[in-house]
Order: structure tokens, then sequence, then C-alpha cells
């Protein structure tokens, strides 16, 4: 057997599975590996990268790599692969012009189409043993501890053995199953689910001279401190449209569809650029445009009532865009994820639950895996606004700073050998981290934690000592993992 094939050698016993493979899975599954872990990564479907490239939002999700200072404060294995796509020509240099400046939101562009690719090439690159087409279905336990998981595909049932189980599947349907404690919202409390879509062949120009005669119409990024008149003026002088990244707005266009029947009432109109950078090339990537509210994440007849609803959404929008939106005439569609991107669901319970408060106070953490600076409360709503604000309002770490993301909120309590990594490890519903850039720090940790388990003859909740936590920590800044030194 040929070395580029060992990673699909069959065996049963693993150091560390990771399940799911999405984007908290494969940094985990890849960062376990490098720690000397032999890891199995499990995925129900063919493609690896979850929201990055399979139901969105793609492309434009390496966001919130900055501070509002302007500082670094994410990188590890978000920086690495951003950095091999960009020698390839598949990936955008950090744009930090003057219309974002001031602000956390600063894109890093990928192409996920190539993304998505890279990570192929970085599973046989680290040796990860892949399993793909394979469904986890339960685990393995003795007493609280979990020592493998059950998984069924077109071969049966079958049953692999590990020493440390990485739950990365979103939905936290493994951990459930393992007994962890969970939180989840009513139904009528979840933010709606979404199918994102792509459209392409836009008169970018038409579309960016609307904009700059009209700046009155896009939410306003970059430094809130602005005045409308220094923000419209900031637009005026964008010589090309990536350099706004995000256009979520216009009102006017928006409100006319809406009286003559052409729009639907469960989102507002606005996209995302989409870059193709070998081909010099931009899309209007949809991700807000189909929602669906009062669905259940582990509910399976609400997850297909949302899959059926939102294609009929996507309809209604892209008709409106080619009818309303300037640059948009000729559009037409060329990409829909294809499935729902899944924003709320159970969150799982764990040794230390990031709150409210650590946001608002940019606390810090003695475990310290990871920084965000996400701010608290903000939330998608199903209706012409879009995003809006919880009740308790929205919060921004001070000074334009940080907060830390503890190890312990990786920790599910009472049941051991397990580790929870992505949008459902332990956080308050105002401070749950499910963005992109979020799932990959829990995932890069969590595979590293794992790592040195196996190394140690511990388990995960052993690991809290200080002394391991503080080789998890070395081992984090040589791959990269910025744990201090910013606001």
């Amino acid at each position: 057997m040929t070395k580029r094939r060992m990673n699909m050698v069959r065996d049963y016993k693993y150091d560390v599975i990771v399940c799911g493979g999405g984007t908290s899975g494969v940094s985990a599954a890849i960062a376990a590996a490098r720690g000397g872990a032999k890891t199995l990564l499990i995925e129900r479907l063919g493609a690896l990268g979850g929201q990055m490239n399979v139901f969105g939002p793609p492309g434009f999700s390496y966001a919130y790599l900055y501070n509002e200072a302007g500082e670094r404060v994410i990188d590890g294995f978000i920086g690495e692969t951003h950095e091999r796509l960009l020698k390839e020509n598949h990936a955008r240099p950090t744009d930090m012009n003057a219309y974002r400046s001031g602000s956390d939101y600063i894109f890093s562009f990928v192409d996920p189409e190539w993304w998505g690719l890279l990570i192929y090439e970085m599973m046989t690159e680290n040796n990860v043993n892949l399993l793909l087409h394979s469904l986890v279905v339960d685990v393995i336990k003795d007493g609280s501890g979990i020592h493998g998981v059950v998984v069924e595909n077109a071969a049966g049932r079958q049953y692999f053995e590990a020493k440390v189980v990485i739950e990365c599947t979103g939905e936290g349907d493994i951990a459930v199953r393992a007994g962890c404690e969970y939180e989840l919202l009513p139904r009528e409390e979840n933010e709606p689910h979404t199918v994102c879509f792509t459209l392409d062949g836009i008169n970018w120009d038409e579309t960016l001279a609307y904009i700059k005669a009209h700046p009155d119409q896009i939410l306003p990024r970059g430094d809130m401190d602005r005045t409308p008149e220094e923000r419209y003026e900031l637009i005026r002088n964008v010589k090309d449209i990536a350099e706004l990244g995000d256009m979520l707005g216009f009102f006017d266009i928006m409100n006319e569809a809406i009286k003559n029947g052409d729009w639907h009432p469960y989102a507002g109109m606005g996209f995302f650029i989409g870059p193709k950078p070998d081909g010099n090339h931009l899309q209007a990537h949809c991700q807000h445009s189909a929602q669906v509210p009062n669905l259940w994440s582990c509910d399976p007849w609400d997850l297909t009532y949302g899959e059926v609803e939102n294609r009929r959404q996507i309809k209604i929008a892209v008709n409106a865009f080619r009818k309303y939106m300037p640059g948009f005439q000729n559009a037409y569609l060329t990409k829909m994820g294809i499935e729902m991107r899944l924003r709320d669901g159970r969150r799982i319970m764990g040794d230390y639950v990031l709150g409210w408060d650590d946001v608002a106070e940019g606390r810090r953490h003695f475990d310290c895996i990871g920084k965000s600076t996400f701010s608290a409360g903000a939330v998608h709503v199903a209706d012409n606004r879009t995003i809006a604000a919880s009740a308790k309002g929205t919060v921004k770490p001070p000074n334009k700073g940080t907060y830390d993301l503890p190890y312990r909120m990786l920790v599910p309590r009472k049941i051991e050998n397990l580790l929870i990594a992505g949008k459902h490890v332990s956080a308050e519903r105002c401070a749950y981290q499910r963005f992109l850039q979020e799932t990959m720090v829990s995932g890069q940790a969590a595979g590293a934690a794992a790592a040195l388990c196996v190394k140690h003859g511990v388990t995960p909740r052993q690991l809290e000592a200080e002394n391991y936590i503080k080789e998890l920590q070395d081992v984090l800044r040589s791959q990269r993992v910025i744990l201090d030194g910013v606001r």
C-alpha cells in the first residue's frame, strides 16, 4: 500500500476519534495527529468543511481575526490555511481598507472550493485516518467514561475504540447520547436556519454606482463612532466593491419589492462578496435571504420542513434580485448549500460556561486556549431586519479588545474521555461560539488537548491541572495560536 493511502487503512482502535468533519472537526483532527495521536475522523457526508464550503457562509468566513484596535487575535490553523491558499492565488490578502477600519469585521477572503481541496491534502499530509459516508450513532460507554463510538454506514454497524473522543457534530448529537448535560432553547426562541446560495453574472460597476449614490441604504460597518456623513464619504471613495465586503440593507429596493409582492417576509436584502481570486472574479453570496424560524436542530421533521421552505424562499429571492437589484439583471444561480446552516441548537454544558460577563469584562482565564473579539447578544431574526439585538442588548469586549476562551468550556460535565469543540461548546446562548473562526479555535485546541491526554495517560478533565494547561498552551503557541500579547 502506498504512503498516500496510509490514512485509509482499516482499523478499529485509535487514540483519538473525531466525530464530524466540519470546521471544528478538521481542525481537531489535524491538531491531534500533529500531537502524535493515531487519529480517526468520521464524517456523515463525503465532503469535509461544514460551514466553510458545504452549507455556508463560504469564503467570507475568515473574519473577526482582528480586534477593533487592528491587532491580530486569531491565527493558528486559520492563518496557516489562509497563507497556503494565498500562495496558490486561491485567497485574497486581508483587506484593512479605510471603510472597514476600526471594525473587528475584517475579511481575509478564501475561495471555499479550493479550501475544501486543501483540507483533503492536509489530512493526507498529517496521516489523519478518514471514514466518510458514515454516521456516528452512539458511544461505547463504561460508567461515566467514553471508550469509543458506534458507526453505521453502507457496511452495516461498526464499533471503534478510542482513548479520547472529540464531539464536533455541531448539534451535540453524540454528547447527548453519552449523557452530557445541555441547554436547548424553545423552538420560538431559536435563531432561524438558512440555506445559502451564490449568484454570478453580475455587473458590479452598476451595483457599486448605485451604492455610491445611495450610501444611506447600506448598514454601517467599520468604526461605529463615525458620523453618517463620514461613513457615506468613505463609501463614495470605494474603488473596488470587494472593499465593502458585505452589503446589507437596500431598504428602498426591498420595500418596493415587498409592496409588489416580490419579496418574502423572512429576511432582508443583501449579500456578501464571494471572490474567485485565481480568476480575478467576484460573485454575490447570499447567506441571509432565505431563513426559517421556529425549528429545532434536533428534530428531523423540523429540519425537513426547513429545507423545503428555504428553497421556496430562494426562488423568490433570486427572482427579486434579478428584478430590483442594480447590476443583477443577468444574474444566475451558480451554487446552493446542500443543507441548512443550523444557527441554534444544543449547547453542551461544561466545567466552565462562557457568558455575557466574560465578553463584557474581557475576562482572562488561566486556561486560555484562544481569543475572541465577537460580541454577545446579537441574533438573527426571521423578518426584514435580518439581524437584531437580544432583549438584553449587545455588548463587546472593552477597550476594543478580546476575551479568553477557557479550556474548561471544552470539557463536558460528569462525562470522561470526551471533549467538545465547535458551535455547541459550553456557553450561554448570548456568548455562543458558532462562527467559523471560533469553531476552528476550539477545534484546534480540542485536538491538541486530546493528543496530550493520550501522551500523559490522563483524561480531559485531569488535563485541567495547571501543569498540563501550561503544556497545552505551549503546544498551541507553537502552532501559532494567539493566547496573549493583545488587548
